[in-house]
């Protein structure tokens, strides 16, 4: 109480908390608003009455198949990411080989290369395999394009690992896997959880890959999935609001349980 308060940086709080919460007032007023109701008000007004007909107008779209197919794509690609990039940096940042140096050197390459300047191999690729309109054909591309900074991160985490832990644990007779399993995995919960959440945002959210590489109403995601509410003549704004709300419930409710873990591994300690 004896300390001077920071009236800039109350009001700076204050502005920058109003321009949070006035986008996410917004959806959740439109969402609770008859399609008439908005056209006829403004889109600050309050809503004049509540309504739950957006919610089964989305619900009776297949929105519930499409969240159903975006939680697989999610699941499959941030089990894929952590399964590949976990050995990777482990074995990049204990080998002395040079093969392990120049392998890191192609990672670091591959994070200045955008997924959409190689839209068109990829799609190449994908039909070759014959895997076009499927899941697999959305998870395997969003895994290596994940891979790159999912490397990057792990291993600058298992370089904080200290070398005697590393020491000691082979005198005491351990092999490199239960290295692994034993010391590295229990002190990289927070980069592993990092790039857990790192990942399925972006296979949750993904746009790409689903538009150019699939094509069937029952295979479509959530992103695609957002398309119906808007024709040739027009946008249903309170279903599409309503649809972008049940998509973002599940990462909001994703981000309050491992916030913990999140900020620790972008703050580096969490090797530590």
């Amino acid at each position: 109480m004896t300390r001077r308060p920071n009236w800039v940086a109350g009001g700076l709080s204050c502005v920058w908390l109003a321009v949070v919460l006035l986008p996410l007032w917004l959806m959740v007023s439109w969402s609770v608003q008859l399609r008439q109701d908005y056209l006829d008000q403004g889109p600050f007004d309050f809503p004049r009455a509540f309504t739950t007909k957006n919610l089964g107008d989305v619900l009776s779209s297949g929105f519930g198949d499409y969240l159903v197919n975006t939680a697989i794509v999610t699941v499959f690609s941030v089990v894929l990411t952590l399964a590949l990039a976990l050995p990777a940096a482990y074995a990049i940042v204990r080998s002395r080989a040079w093969l392990a140096t120049a392998s890191f050197r192609v990672f670091l390459l591959g994070l200045a290369i955008p997924a959409q300047a190689t839209i068109i191999p990829v799609y190449w690729l994908i039909t070759r395999l014959e895997l076009y309109d499927t899941l697999t054909a959305i998870v395997l591309p969003t895994v290596a394009f994940g891979l790159p900074l999912a490397v990057l991160v792990l291993a600058g985490s298992l370089r904080d690992v200290s070398r005697d832990l590393y020491e000691a644990m082979t005198l005491d007779g351990a092999g490199p896997f239960l290295v692994f399993v034993k010391l590295v995995l229990p002190l990289c919960r927070a980069s592993v959880t990092t790039v857990g959440i790192y990942t399925g945002l972006n296979a949750w959210n993904g746009f790409l890959f689903p538009l150019i590489l699939t094509q069937s109403d029952e295979l479509r995601v959530m992103t695609l999935g957002l398309w119906n509410f808007q024709s040739e003549f027009g946008v249903n704004t309170p279903a599409l609001m309503t649809g972008v709300l049940l998509s973002a419930l599940p990462v909001l409710v994703l981000y309050i349980l491992a916030r913990r873990w999140l900020v620790a591994g972008l703050a580096g300690v969490g090797g530590k």
